[in-house]
């Protein structure tokens, strides 16, 4: 009862900051109706095959046990792979690999040091892959069924809208949004969450949002112009940074182009892109100079948006969501650097954001106007999942298209990739 009072008493004050910070708009048109959409999702929750799920288990466990194996007979000894003490050992003093960095607790075998690592001994992959797959045991295949509940073999996870720092939505108890997808053993996960039945599930996700929110904030004419005549961007971006005609790009050109594209959304810096494309830094900075001559309407406005934080004291999305960035006056060179990164993102990431909510507001209001059984079930990032009813199949796709393409207008048009299927893990 407390609580509800401050929040009826806190109402004209706030109001009133709304009003100020020009988020009114964004409070009652995006995140007001969005509750009602996240309460839904909630209810419905997604169903579960418990004993697919122990099969699962047992199929990871198998792995574990013989990475475990390979680990111990590639360092000639048994130790604790999970100790990360021991394991610098094994690695730094018995098998003499580079990039050793001490700490106060041993070694430093942390992911990136890892994988810098990998090429010089088959042990690190092993150990790589052996990590993976116990979080993925721990998290998923044990974790899950916890959350299951026995009335109706769901589970009904939480969706917060107030807690991420760019506007998204996040998902806990369970986190179904962190489900891993790059990695086979990992996707395989999805298997075990199925329609009721007599459904299928419905799936419509975003293409290349943020780049599409990128060039629509930047007005950059090549980028508008490429979007417009729908072609494939990371070929274009490859055939304009490596300077090859658009019919000869490889596919190793496009995807570093996709990396840089992808990169330059994030901020990324060159030693960052040449971490992830494994090149040398000077290359990496070639490269960005490169995209940023091909787009100047980019770097235009990436620079404008680290200026224009620098002066509010926050970043602002399409909408007017605002971000404050208090890095940005930092004395430490880090922290600015990182206050730059999310002054130039927040923008592009925050509006693609906005534009999911609104997405998901009008799927779920048509679907209850239009008196359907079908039910929007989860949110992934720039994915929308529905538990469609096997004879409104086709008006559930006619709404995905319609409402996600629709929902705002950019100089660019929106798209969205969708598909069927009778488990998660076949919406590839």
């Amino acid at each position: 009862c407390y609580n509800a009072d401050v929040a009826y008493k806190a109402k004209d004050a706030l109001t009133e900051k709304l009003k100020e910070t020009e988020m009114l708009d964004i409070y009652n048109n995006v995140e007001i109706p969005l509750t009602y959409a996240l309460y839904d999702m909630e209810k419905a929750g997604i169903a579960v095959e418990k004993d697919a799920l122990a099969e699962y288990g047992s199929r990871l466990t198998g792995r574990i046990d013989e990475l475990e194996k390979n680990i111990y007979e590639l360092a000639g000894e048994s130790f604790n792979i999970n100790s990360p003490k021991q394991l610098g050992i094994i690695l730094f003093e018995k098998l003499g690999l580079p990039f050793a960095k001490k700490t106060k607790t041993g070694y430093s075998t942390s992911a990136d040091i890892l994988e810098k690592l990998r090429t010089y001994d088959p042990i690190v992959g092993q150990i790589l892959e052996y990590r993976q797959l116990t979080k993925l045991k721990s998290t998923y295949a044990d974790g899950l069924a916890g959350y299951i509940r026995p009335d109706d073999q769901r589970i009904h996870g939480k969706f917060n809208q107030t807690i991420t720092a760019t506007g998204r939505i996040s998902s806990t108890e369970p986190n179904l949004q962190n489900i891993p997808v790059r990695m086979e053993l990992g996707r395989l996960i999805r298997k075990v969450f199925v329609p009721k039945e007599g459904c299928i599930f419905v799936n419509a996700d975003y293409s290349q949002i943020e780049l599409r929110v990128l060039a629509h904030m930047a007005g950059d004419e090549h980028l508008i112009q490429a979007y417009k005549e729908a072609q494939d961007i990371h070929r274009m971006t490859a055939s304009q940074v490596f300077h090859t005609p658009f019919d000869e790009v490889t596919p190793a050109q496009r995807s570093n182009a996709k990396a840089v594209n992808f990169g330059i959304v994030y901020g990324i810096s060159s030693f960052g892109l040449s971490q992830d494309l494994s090149i040398t830094k000077k290359e990496a900075e070639n490269y960005i100079q490169q995209y940023f001559r091909t787009y100047p309407g980019i770097k235009a406005f990436l620079d404008r948006s680290v200026e224009a934080a620098k002066e509010k004291g926050y970043a602002v999305t399409l909408f007017g969501r605002r971000r404050p960035v208090p890095e940005l006056l930092s004395s430490n060179f880090m922290q600015r650097s990182f206050g730059e990164r999310i002054a130039m993102n927040s923008p592009i990431q925050g509006t693609a954001a906005d534009i999911i909510k609104i997405a998901m507001v009008r799927v779920n209001r048509r679907l209850k106007r239009q008196h359907m059984k079908s039910r929007l079930i989860l949110q992934i990032h720039d994915e929308l999942l529905i538990e469609a009813v096997l004879d409104e199949v086709d008006a559930v796709k006619s709404i995905l298209k319609e409402e996600m393409e629709h929902a705002v207008t950019l100089a660019v048009p929106l798209e969205i990739d969708m598909h069927t299927g009778h488990n998660w893990y076949e919406l590839k």
